[in-house]
């Protein structure tokens, strides 16, 4: 499983500052697309939740109720006069017990499962691209080529050194692969 996003990049901007693709747990990480301020507060929130889990229980959390936690979070905001709504959506990634999944919670708190999705600027384009070259069981190297792919068709800017993945590998382990992995595997 593979979360790919572009992270802004500029004259005056530090790069590294800028956070889309978030680690909730061992096993499980999220990519927004939205306010990344209202995005930030979310995901302590669900880390939180996935440490009281570990905590408690001794493992680590199922990926649904990490969503659903995201999800309810994201809800709430909906129901009360004067909160706004979450200004963000989410693709949670990971690996559980019950195998890889990606989820897709929206600002009104509602989830999806898919194989494969975009969300965010582009996700027209990216979604329609998914559709017609995503094979099930592809190779993190197929991913991490097709990812590139879909983001040099869908920003404006070329930016090197912009791109921003992380894998969870077949291990069930988060895995941000660096410039030099990401050229290794586009190879």
């Amino acid at each position: 499983m593979l979360l790919a996003s572009v992270k802004p990049k500029g004259k005056l901007i530090v790069t590294e500052s800028t956070e889309k693709i978030f680690q909730i747990d061992d096993s499980i990480a999220a990519v927004a697309a939205g306010l990344l301020a209202d995005a930030r507060v979310v995901i302590n929130q669900a880390r939180v939740r996935a440490q009281i889990h570990k905590v408690t229980y001794e493992e680590s959390i199922d990926l649904w109720t990490i969503a659903r936690t995201i999800g309810d979070r994201m809800q709430f905001s909906t129901l009360y006069a004067g909160l706004r709504p979450i200004g963000v959506s989410f693709l949670i990634a990971g690996a559980d017990m019950n195998g890889v999944h990606l989820i897709e919670s929206d600002p009104s708190g509602m989830l999806y499962e898919w194989k494969a999705y975009a969300i965010g600027a582009g996700a027209a384009v990216a979604n329609k691209i998914l559709e017609q070259k995503w094979k099930q069981n592809m190779s993190e190297a197929e991913s991490v080529q097709l990812a590139v792919e879909i983001l040099s068709k869908t920003e404006k800017e070329k930016k090197e050194g912009s791109l921003d993945m992380v894998a969870i590998r077949s291990d069930g382990k988060y895995k941000k692969l660096d410039e030099d992995e990401l050229k290794k595997l586009q190879k």
